[in-house]
């Protein structure tokens, strides 16, 4: 008995939260700033954007099962570059500059695209949550 709810305690451990608990949260102070697709007050995360305010560099994050690093094709609207990809604890990594037309493209229709190799990752900001998108390529921009 005990064995069985050790297992189902950690089956639920490994279940994701579900769609409902997903939320993007916009994280600023004087030496960071940071917006998350998360489900708050978990270790979950499916997508981040780090800066230090003015720097114009924005790290984005995809979280989950990233396998490639190498050359990253990254696309929003008709706007693409060529980044280098790193992967860390499962998490595909790369740099953007927020003056870029694709992080400006990013910033006003909410969607962004990468893929390196046969690996291809997307993420979408919805249309009520763009504004603490572009609040985040504010606070970034140099």
């Amino acid at each position: 008995m005990i064995a069985s709810l050790a297992g189902l305690a950690f089956l639920a451990m490994q279940t994701p939260p579900p769609e409902s608990a997903w939320t993007w949260t916009l994280y600023a102070d004087e030496a960071r700033v940071a917006l998350a697709n998360e489900a708050p007050d978990t270790p979950n995360l499916r997508f981040t954007l780090e800066c230090e305010p003015g720097s114009g560099v924005a790290r984005v994050a995809f979280y989950g099962g990233a396998r490639n690093t190498g050359m990253a094709r990254v696309t929003a609207g008709e706007a693409a570059a060529v980044t280098e990809a790193t992967v860390d604890r499962g998490a595909l990594k790369l740099a953007l500059r927020t003056d870029h037309p694709v992080f400006a493209a990013f910033a006003a229709e909410g969607r962004l695209a990468a893929a390196v190799g046969e690996q291809r990752r997307t993420v979408e900001v919805p249309r009520p949550h763009l504004a603490k998108l572009r609040r985040f390529a504010e606070l970034c921009s140099g």
